[in-house]
């Protein structure tokens, strides 16, 4: 499958902080991963000049606003701090570019507050959205159609997808490759990156982090145990007594580093495995379900449209072909 163009939307003038959003995208979509997937994203950084000052750095863009209607996915990570400060309006030519790239039927991404600058477009009318906690009130009391959710990482609502702030970001970021190429690529990016190969949409911003996970806590390597087990029948009790803690002191500490329970990480992980194993082999729906411990076909299904959005056979018919023609071998030409 063609990864597209990813058209990213630099401000006119950013401080330390946008850097950071400006980097996930590059990050994940502008590095070439040839090994991964061939070819992989084309990335183009857009602006309304040619160039973006800042006292300290100067990103120089390829692309102008007026580009992003030909990209397949639009990110935009910033509005100008005027906006969510001042209750400035969102810049016009931006409000514009972002309309009608969305009518052109690009993909429309949101980092953090980029999310109004998408709401101000009329692109969120009526579907569920996030960002950052920090600025949801804001972006409710401002666009009442919204169906602002605070809570969560991310809102995937199809061809529109929003996210919290920060690593949130990163997060969304990795849920597209996973859409894109497939949750083997998602998977072996996220850990090129060291950070979680998946972390679901629907987990909370809100993670304690007073209880942080170290190694010599023995958190991490129990899940890296788990992982490998994923086919055997795990429960908090048996996590917990590899972690050598009580099951109350490792469910406290498991919610503390990923916001979720044990039980819903062990199904996450689950069914992540699925979609490698519907991805990569030819083996039955009933045979995939026990391997990922899922157990019978009927609860794959279940799970997997609930998390996924679309049924196993769905999602292997959607990915076969494309893995077929990989493992073809070369035309023989006489």
């Amino acid at each position: 499958m063609s990864a597209g163009s990813v058209a990213l939307v630099v401000p006119a003038d950013f401080g330390v902080l946008d850097l950071y959003e400006l980097g996930i995208p590059a990050a994940v979509f502008g590095t070439p991963q040839p090994d991964l997937a061939d070819p992989w994203y084309e990335m183009w950084w857009c602006s309304t000049t040619g160039r973006t000052p800042n006292p300290t750095f100067t990103v120089h863009t390829t692309h102008t606003l007026e580009d992003i209607a030909r990209a397949d996915t639009v990110i935009v990570p910033w509005v100008p701090e005027e906006v969510i400060e001042e209750n400035a309006p969102v810049p016009p030519d931006l409000v514009e570019a972002l309309r009608t790239a969305h009518d052109a039927g690009a993909r429309m991404v949101s980092l953090c507050v980029g999310a109004f600058a998408l709401a101000e477009a009329g692109i969120l009318d009526g579907r569920r959205a996030t960002a950052h906690w920090m600025h949801t009130a804001l972006l409710a009391e401002r666009y009442p159609d919204v169906q602002v959710d605070d809570s969560v990482l991310y809102v995937d609502d199809g061809n529109v997808l929003t996210s919290a702030g920060m690593t949130a970001g990163l997060d969304l970021c990795l849920h597209l490759v996973r859409r894109d190429l497939g949750a083997h690529v998602a998977n072996q990016l996220a850990r090129r990156m060291v950070v979680p190969a998946h972390r679901p949409g629907g987990q909370s911003q809100f993670i304690d982090l007073s209880v942080p996970a170290q190694d010599d806590d023995g958190l991490t390597p129990v899940l890296d145990w788990a992982r490998e087990r994923l086919d055997e029948p795990l429960t908090i009790g048996s996590l917990a007594r590899r972690a050598a803690v009580s099951p109350r002191t490792f469910y406290r500490r498991l919610h503390a580093a990923t916001g979720t329970t044990p039980l819903q990480w062990l199904l996450n992980e689950r069914v992540a495995r699925a979609q490698v194993l519907l991805e990569s082999t030819d083996l039955s729906v009933e045979k995939i379900a026990a391997l990922s411990g899922i157990g019978t076909a009927n609860n794959l299904r279940h799970h997997f449209l609930k998390q996924v959005g679309v049924s196993p056979s769905d999602y292997r018919q959607a990915w076969q072909p494309e893995r077929r023609k990989q493992a073809a071998p070369p035309a023989e030409h006489h």
